[in-house]
Parts: C-alpha cells; structure tokens; sequence
C-alpha cells in the first residue's frame, strides 16, 4: 500500500473499528508495560495518533511520526482541536531511508506499521538507537497469515512468525517477550490475531 493510499483514506481513518482497535492496543500496552506520566512517546506509523490519544495523561510528551501527509494533517488537526495535547509533535520519518534522529524515547509504540516495510533490520536498528536506557518498544501487528487479510497486489508480510521475528529484533539488540492474541482485527468473514512485542535492550547493545 503507497503513502498515496493512506493520504486518501486519511479523512475517514478514525472509524470505530479502529478506535475500539486502539483502546485494546493501549490497553494491552498499559498492562505490560509501567507508563509514566514523565515517558517521552515515539508513535511510529502513527497515522492520525489513535494509539497515542488512548494514551494521553499515562505517558509524558508525545511525537507522532508517518509518512503520510494526509495522515499528519488530521493529526495536527486533532492538534488545534485539544484532542491531542498542545506540545505534540508530528514528524515525517520513514526510518527506512536510515536516518534516524537524534533523540531518545521512553517508549516506542507502533501498531499495524512494519507489515508494510520491506526493509526491517534498518527499522528496527533504529528503534534500538532512539531508546533511551530502560525504555521499552511495544510493536503490534498481524500474527503470521494466508495473505488474504490484504488484496493480492499487496508487497509487504503477510504478518510476521513469532521465531523469524524474535531473531530480527534479536539481531537488533533488543530481548524480546510476546502477547499474543490481544485484539481480533474482523475482516469480511474473518477476524486476524494481533500481538503484542515488549522489546527491551539486550546485554548485548549495552
């Protein structure tokens, strides 16, 4: 799916599907991870910032990064409206391209996003180098699949294999413990398991 798609679908994005989705990602999160009202949030892929807004009053400062500029503009939207908290920041970042800013996060949240990104081990390197010490990176998204949740010209995982997955983050530095099954994403007459990854830096990067 282009950024071109998301910018399309942008205007309509905060469905109530998604939203109950996001209240059950934050929830699953909150459950596993200590939140502090003091905690420098990364939301990568944020889209319009759903996840974050579920979040707001558990966590510090928050910075939404996605590539998608109709994406952004509904999140600066929520912005000026107060829905998200005045000193938010929206960012476009495609980590991808392998430059990574320099700041560090308490937490980096990102859901239903690295399906769609063909290069991960540059991803997840840079998810390894914005943590500050003791911060934690939570990823949601598909648990491994037939390839029928997206339509047939789709390029990106078709989900991600709990084994393949934990060496990929391994491999980045990070320990890694999983959640499965924390929300059903219903689909036509199917519904798809999502899972939850605690990811934390390893003796290995320290």
């Amino acid at each position: 799916m282009t950024t071109s798609s998301f910018d399309d679908r942008a205007a309509t994005w905060d469905e109530p599907a998604k939203v109950e989705r996001a209240r059950a990602v934050a929830s699953a999160i909150s459950d596993a991870v200590p939140l502090q009202p003091s905690m420098r949030l990364l939301e990568y892929g944020a889209g319009t910032g759903l996840v974050s807004q579920q979040l707001v009053g558990a966590v510090g400062p928050i910075t939404l990064a996605d590539p998608s500029a109709g994406m952004r503009a509904v999140a600066e939207d929520k912005i000026t409206a107060g829905t998200l908290p005045a000193n938010t920041r929206v960012w476009d970042l495609d980590l991808s391209t392998g430059d990574t800013p320099d700041e560090r996060f308490d937490l980096i949240v990102t859901v239903m996003a690295l399906h769609h990104i063909a290069d991960l081990p540059t991803v997840l390197a840079s998810f390894a180098t914005l943590l500050a010490d003791g911060g934690r990176a939570c990823i949601v998204d598909l648990e491994e699949e037939d390839g029928s949740f997206h339509n047939t010209d789709f390029d990106g995982h078709n989900g991600f294999n709990q084994k393949t997955l934990t060496g990929q983050l391994e491999e980045a530095g990070f320990a890694v413990q999983y959640r499965g099954g924390i929300f059903q994403v219903a689909k036509g007459d199917r519904s798809y398991p999502l899972f939850l990854a605690v990811c934390t830096g390893s003796a290995r990067r320290l």
